[in-house]
């Protein structure tokens, strides 16, 4: 732990100590890595207290920002408190600002970058998430932060190694940066249902968890299911959209239950909302998908395994139903989500967005080739998708399932004049 440098101490771990040099020491202080390191609070506390040192302006950005609800104001706010600095700045609903003079301003750069640039006497400017800025967006942001001595600070969870950030950053860190890799064994608040969920997914997975946790960018694999199908991007649904699509997946033990809410537009499949947690009770469960639009007017369809949940939740005033299940629907399932011209998930998914690229099918330990077998596990957000999708599903009369080289092997089959 740390206390450096500040008249108003605050405990964050020893990792992110360079948060709290003087400003001006660097262009750009960076921290990357894995779930569970506390890097969100530990930018924010160090912030907050550079904020009380002096006056400052704060830009509070990210790529996607559709609403205050999307940005960092709520971590703020709450870790002000924690910290003792409660008194110290006032929170308002669309910014916070301080006694000193200094404030807190939040913005998407994807959504409006005409605000960013037209954004003057910016001291600090905190990008969250930044794994999802694209190039075009750090082009808007970097000479937007041009005051004398300003500072951009950078905290994502690496991605993919060819992102903009991961490149601009990581491979070839820009003059006068610090650039720190954090993983969750530097916090030493993490909590122990996170490290034991971190060991045992190092246990059954350690491709997954040197991802999640340990904070490497992920690779490609020819064995992901959705291999080349889906994007992040934000929309707005329409009127014209027509009625959206729910679906449920239950949670057992370690798994989440998961709500999801999607559309089907223009031969594209629109994941809107992914609301989704661990050991729910009832009542907790009810909540939360409250949070989601339109849950109580639309007939949601849920996984069958579990009647009594279903019936509790209509209890609840939900119109819950079991989604129906067959021979093969899970592989049926899986070729018509890949029937879509993409699948596009909204930034606030993060679930799914996680899932969409560690979903994958099994491959041979011999020879590395990926087989017709779904792999166990990262598959709750897709399954809740098909669930809500059932409908829509044809039933083949022979089950098949889609992987990788079955297209083409179709293809070739088609050209012999073969039945496929």
């Amino acid at each position: 732990m740390t206390t450096e440098t500040a008249p108003h101490p605050i405990l964050i771990p020893e990792a992110f100590g360079f948060l709290r040099s003087p400003l001006g020491s660097y262009r750009y202080r960076v921290g990357y890595g894995g779930r569970g390191k506390g890097a969100s609070w530990s930018f924010a506390r160090a912030l907050l207290a550079h904020g009380v040192d002096q006056s400052l302006r704060i830009l509070c950005c990210r790529e996607y920002q559709t609403s205050i609800r999307d940005s960092v104001h709520r971590l703020l706010a709450e870790q002000a408190v924690l910290i003792g600095l409660g008194d110290a700045y006032k929170v308002q609903q669309h910014g916070i600002y301080g006694r000193n003079g200094t404030e807190f301003l939040f913005h998407g750069i994807k959504r409006d970058p005409h605000k960013i640039k037209s954004m003057e006497g910016v001291d600090i400017a905190w990008v969250a998430e930044a794994e999802a800025v694209s190039h075009e967006s750090w082009s808007v942001l970097i000479p937007t932060i041009r005051k004398p001595d300003s500072e951009i600070w950078v905290d994502f969870n690496p991605a993919l190694a060819t992102d903009p950030t991961w490149r601009r950053f990581v491979e070839d860190p820009p003059a006068r940066s610090v650039v720190r890799f954090v993983n969750y064994l530097d916090n030493p608040w993490l909590p122990d249902v996170l490290a034991e969920e971190a060991r045992e997914l190092k246990r059954k997975d350690p491709e997954a968890y040197a991802y999640i946790w340990g904070g490497q960018p992920w690779q490609r694999s020819d064995a992901e299911v959705l291999a080349g199908k889906w994007r992040v991007d934000e929309f707005t649904p329409t009127e014209e959209w027509g009625a959206p699509l729910f679906g449920a997946d239950w949670g057992f033990a370690n798994d989440p239950a998961v709500l999801v809410k999607l559309w089907v537009r223009d031969r594209r499949l629109w994941i809107e909302y992914d609301e989704r947690g661990v050991g729910l009770d009832m009542d907790n469960l009810a909540r939360r998908w409250e949070r989601v639009p339109g849950s109580r007017e639309y007939k949601i369809r849920a996984d069958n395994s579990r009647p009594e949940t279903i019936n509790e939740m209509k209890r609840r005033g939900f119109k819950c139903e079991a989604a129906p299940k067959w021979a093969g629907s899970v592989e049926d399932g899986v070729e018509h989500l890949r029937s879509y011209e993409e699948i596009v998930i909204h930034p606030r998914c993060k679930g799914w967005t996680q899932e969409a690229r560690l979903w994958r099918y099994k491959t041979d330990a011999r020879t590395g080739d990926v087989l017709p077998k779904l792999a166990d596990g990262h598959d709750h957000g897709p399954d809740a998708t098909r669930y809500g999708l059932s409908p829509l599903i044809k039933k083949q009369v022979t089950p098949r399932v889609w992987f990788p080289g079955m297209e083409e092997a179709e293809k070739a089959k088609a050209a012999k004049g073969a039945l496929i």
